[in-house]
Parts: structure tokens; C-alpha cells; sequence
């Protein structure tokens, strides 16, 4: 099992899929643009988390979406964000 350590929360992110159903064709390059912030849920926190006291397991919290990290080791991914980048806990 995966402990983040140094000020990193473990994350679990909900993948949306996106569909078009407009009818318009648009080149496979297009990206429709994306929020700047996510809800995530908290799986596991670091010791050091400077407001640990506040979290639960599977709280809900808001993140940078542009800060969070993806570590693929071994197989397993892992989606972690620094506390400096958690905007707030719903």
C-alpha cells in the first residue's frame, strides 16, 4: 500500500468522459477546455500535513488540478497533491 509522505495527500479523482452530442465534427487534436479545480476524495495523508486534524478518510476536498501528480510504479497508479495546493475541505 502506498503512504504519502512529505506533505502529500493521496487522492482519488472522478474521470468524467465527455460526449458530444451536438452533431458538429471537430479535429481529433480539439480539447474542450477544462476547470482549473477538481473534487477529489482523500484516501491517505502524510504525518506532516499541516491541517491533518481536518481531514477523514474519503473527505471530499478541493484541489489545482494542474498541481496534482500522477506516479505510475509497478503497475498501480497513484494520484497525490501537495497540501499547499488544497484550496479547501467540503
Amino acid at each position: 500500500m502506498f503512504k504519502p509522505v512529505n506533505r502529500y495527500v493521496l487522492v482519488e479523482t472522478q474521470q468524467k468522459q465527455a460526449e458530444t452530442v451536438s452533431g458538429i465534427v471537430l479535429p481529433d487534436s480539439f480539447k474542450p477546455a477544462e476547470e482549473r479545480h477538481a473534487i477529489v476524495t482523500v484516501l491517505d495523508w502524510a504525518d506532516d500535513v499541516r491541517f491533518k486534524n481536518m481531514l477523514f478518510m474519503d473527505s471530499k476536498i478541493i484541489i489545482d488540478k494542474s498541481m496534482m501528480e500522477e506516479i505510475k510504479v509497478d503497475g498501480s497508479r497513484y494520484n497525490v497533491i501537495l497540501d499547499n495546493y488544497i484550496i479547501g475541505i467540503l
